[in-house]
This record gives structure tokens, C-alpha cells and sequence, in this order.
């Protein structure tokens, strides 16, 4: 198991041991539920269905309610898949905690980032824009898209104004400063997506590990 699910909330300050201010994210991560254990010989694949937080009894419907009572354990706020290898030993019922991420320098984190709504090029392409002279009339418009009588149409994958934000993302090799599992917090410093109070999915980082081994 090297995932565990979790919430972002916000950001601070730690000293390392030189004595030196490192800003940091906090993250909330665990204690995290086993709701189900999916194997290859029932479900074709093998993964860990994972539950974090708690969600009020009067908020959870009864097939929410019922699959969590089948681990024995309430119905969490927020459930997730986990790939896992089929030689590890988890149950439904296990819980899972920050102490697995002890002696980890570098941790990916998933998240939803903010969304921005509609917006334009300039902001969501970051394009310079044209002259902002009185005499001009298409500030911050994108300008000419057209491809004449060949082919005839806009080429897919052509940057324009759109929906922004409000996608998945993974921030790779983020350094681990501390583990605190008796408050069940990760502090990492680096780019953390999404807003204070949304949840994220925190796991070993996967390409420095392959550069350690």
C-alpha cells in the first residue's frame, strides 16, 4: 500500500534543523478505512477501496450505509480506489494511518484544482495579448483563427477562450518535511492543487523511487 487519502488544509511555516523557515502545505491524511478488498480471482484486478472521514447518518443513503456496515466500520465522507499488488495483506476493516509515509522523502499529490469558469486566452493560455493602443480594436481577443480555403475549419487542439480549472492533477516529487501520525498530518512543501478543504490522494513518489533503485 503506498496511497492513503486525505484533505489539504492550507499553509505554514516549520523550521528544519539549521534553522532555516520552510514554507509548507498540511495535509490531513488517514486514518484511512478498508471498506473492500477487490481480489483478481473475484473482480479481475486487485485494489483496496479506501474511505476517509466521517459522513453524518443522516446524510448517507442505504447502499452507502450497508456496504460500509459489511466492513464493519460507518460510511466515510469521501471513498477511493487504490491499485494494490496481490501479495499484500489488506482486509476490509484494516485502517490505515500517516505512519506509513515514516522514513518517505518525496510523496505525489492528487487534487482537483480551483475552477476559474469561463475565461480568455490571456489568462487561461497566458497570451500576450495585441496592442492596447486607442486606434486598436481586439485588446485582449485572440485574434485570427482562420485557415483559409485549406483545410477549411479550425485544427483541433487550438488554444482558445474555454473552461478553466477544475481538472485533475498530480504534483510530482514533493519533498516530505515531517510526519506527525499522532495528529495524522503530512507537512511537504511544494504545489499543492485544489483549494484548502478539498481532498487530495497522497502516495510514495513514483519516479524517484524507480531513480533510487
Amino acid at each position: 500500500m503506498n496511497v492513503l487519502l486525505g484533505k489539504k488544509l492550507g499553509m505554514t511555516r516549520v523550521y528544519d534543523a539549521a534553522g532555516r523557515q520552510v514554507p509548507v502545505t498540511v495535509l490531513a491524511v488517514g486514518p484511512c478505512v478498508v471498506l473492500q478488498r477487490r481480489t483478481r480471482e473475484t473482480d479481475g484486478y486487485d485494489a483496496a477501496q479506501l474511505g476517509f472521514g466521517a459522513r453524518k447518518a443522516a446524510r448517507t443513503n442505504q447502499p452507502a450505509a450497508g456496504h460500509a456496515k459489511k466492513a464493519g466500520v460507518a460510511a466515510p465522507q469521501w471513498v477511493r480506489e487504490v491499485p494494490l499488488a496481490a501479495d499484500e495483506a489488506v482486509k476490509a476493516g484494516d485502517v490505515l494511518t500517516a505512519a506509513m509515509f515514516e522514513g518517505v522523502e518525496f510523496v505525489d499529490v492528487i487534487g482537483v484544482t480551483k475552477g476559474r469558469g469561463f475565461q480568455g486566452v490571456m489568462k487561461r493560455h497566458n497570451m500576450s495579448g495585441q496592442p492596447m493602443a486607442h486606434g486598436h480594436t481586439m485588446h485582449r481577443r485572440p485574434g485570427s483563427i482562420g485557415m483559409r480555403e485549406h483545410p477549411g475549419r479550425i485544427l483541433k487542439n487550438k488554444r482558445l477562450p474555454g473552461h478553466m480549472g477544475d481538472t485533475r492533477v498530480t504534483t510530482q516529487n514533493l519533498r516530505l518535511v515531517q510526519v506527525r501520525t499522532n495528529d495524522h498530518v503530512l507537512l511537504v512543501r511544494g504545489s499543492v492543487p485544489g483549494a484548502a478543504g478539498g481532498y487530495v490522494m497522497v502516495r510514495k513518489a513514483l519516479k524517484k523511487a524507480e531513480k533510487a533503485s
